[in-house]
């Protein structure tokens, strides 16, 4: 009979899987929408404890205006935590389609966003967290590059979206909490843009601030051109803050994988874009060997017409001095008299054209000598050229092998993707299967009592019997 009897103190599988399940949720407490719909917030398990936290004596602890700012440091505290642990774990440089950095960023929005001072213009109201940002160039003249470098960007048109740049210019250059903790230090400047209750004059905006100290161990590269941060929606992802113990242990061999090719297929990429710039480099070099060797060779066509005409010159002074040399001979030969003046002209005018021809002589050597150091130059020029061609063929074969490299890695990673959700949904089938268990492990449980109830009703009518028959 003993063995009949259940044991109700021992744990079965299904409590110790009910007490695990509620170790590992996240509970969604003391979230509100704020008016303008803007965000909404959750609180992590360690932070709800059974007693009240103590509040300061001044402020009620059930002010909405209060809870929006616990809220707001409890959710920058889970981002950033994740952050650092999803950054670590992957090992690698950041960029900015990261979704745990793009989440961060959004929370870091909705702190400084709240309690902000509507101005009014003629265009309308506006609510801005740029104007307090740009207090740290004053209070800090190192983030000057910072805020003149947002200014510069193409295709920022608001506020809202240099204030997102520069948060992430901040995190490049590991000075975030810097900055932070220098204008939370000056609240006599931050009420010109902040209410009294905000989140950034509280202590909240202190402990935020603090927070910020432990991104500096990881290292991001973000590209902003061509990115719209004017029109970018922010809205916080709460599904990536949910624990889900058995499926990261389950799906961590196939993370590793997808991580390593991310990792190849980055590499890939940077290689790529190197040998582009070198192959437009090359590219740029030809074209100057180009215009350069039509210049030399216009210059060669002028030079060798000077030649011609230098030559035709030469052989003209030639024959006038033989003309001019054959008529003063028959001019003596006919003259009886010898006429001394005519042949001192004579004499004069034929030193004149010797030096005339001397100097005509020289010019062309000068020329012909200068034609054969643009030929020279020219050869060499062809020659660079061709050995230019040779690389560049080279360079873009190379380019070819990449990409097609690279589309290997993408197939690759499709492949991996699709096999990590084939194994995500053999995982959700097994859970199915596993409930499916678990009901029937109660019903039989609750079949044992009853039959457990039977065997005993049973054996007091047998005892009753044998009393009878006594």
């Amino acid at each position: 009979m003993s063995d009949l009897t259940p044991q109700s103190e021992t744990p079965t599988p299904t409590t110790d899987k009910i007490t695990q399940a509620a170790r590992e949720t996240i509970y969604l407490c003391n979230f509100r929408v704020s008016v303008d719909g803007e965000w909404l917030c959750l609180r992590e398990l360690n932070d709800i404890s059974l007693t009240p936290d103590p509040e300061p004596a001044h402020e009620d602890p059930k002010d909405p205006i209060t809870i929006e700012r616990l809220n707001l440091m409890n959710m920058a505290k889970l981002s950033i935590k994740g952050l650092i642990e999803s950054a670590l774990n992957l090992g690698r440089t950041l960029d900015s389609d990261y979704a745990p950095l793009q989440q961060f960023f959004v929370v870091m929005e909705h702190c400084l966003k709240h309690g902000l001072k509507t101005k009014k213009s003629f265009l309308g109201q506006n609510k801005s967290f740029w104007g307090a940002l740009e207090l740290v160039e004053k209070l800090t003249p190192e983030a000057g590059e910072i805020t003149a470098s947002v200014k510069d960007l193409p295709g920022l048109r608001t506020p809202l979206g240099r204030g997102r740049a520069w948060l992430r210019l901040a995190l490049m250059q590991k000075k975030l909490s810097d900055y932070m903790k220098t204008i939370i230090n000056r609240k006599d400047l931050l009420s010109e843009f902040y209410e009294p209750n905000a989140l950034m004059m509280e202590e909240e905006g202190a402990v935020i601030a603090g927070l910020l100290v432990g991104l500096n161990v990881i290292d991001a590269n973000l590209c902003m051109k061509g990115e719209d941060l004017d029109s970018q929606v922010g809205v916080i992802d709460f599904s990536m803050y949910l624990k889900d113990g058995g499926h990261s242990s389950k799906s961590a061999e196939g993370d590793g994988q997808i991580t390593a090719i991310l990792d190849q297929k980055n590499y890939v990429e940077e290689l790529n874009r190197h040998l582009s710039a070198s192959v437009n480099n090359l590219q740029a070099k030809v074209d100057a060997l180009e215009k350069s060797n039509t210049k030399l060779t216009e210059e060669l066509a002028v030079a060798n017409n000077r030649i011609i005409t230098l030559q035709e010159d030469v052989e003209r002074v030639k024959e006038e001095s033989s003309y001019q040399l054959d008529s003063s001979r028959k001019a003596l030969r006919s003259d009886s008299a010898p006429d001394g003046q005519a042949l001192g002209e004579t004499r004069k005018q034929l030193k004149e054209e010797t030096l005339l021809r001397l100097d005509v002589e020289k010019e062309l050597e000068v020329q012909i000598g200068m034609k054969q150091e643009m030929e020279l130059s020219m050869k060499m020029l062809e020659k660079d050229i061709c050995e230019k061609q040779d690389a560049l063929v080279e360079l873009r074969q190379q380019l070819e092998d990449l990409r097609a490299i690279n589309q290997q890695l993408g197939h690759k990673s499709q492949s991996a993707e699709s096999s990590s959700k084939q194994k995500s949904e053999a995982i959700s089938r097994l859970e199915e299967k596993i409930n499916q268990m678990s009901g029937t492990v109660k019903q039989l449980e609750s079949s044992e009592k009853h039959l457990v109830k039977q065997a005993r009703n049973l054996n007091s009518t047998a005892g009753k019997l044998l009393q009878l028959q006594q």
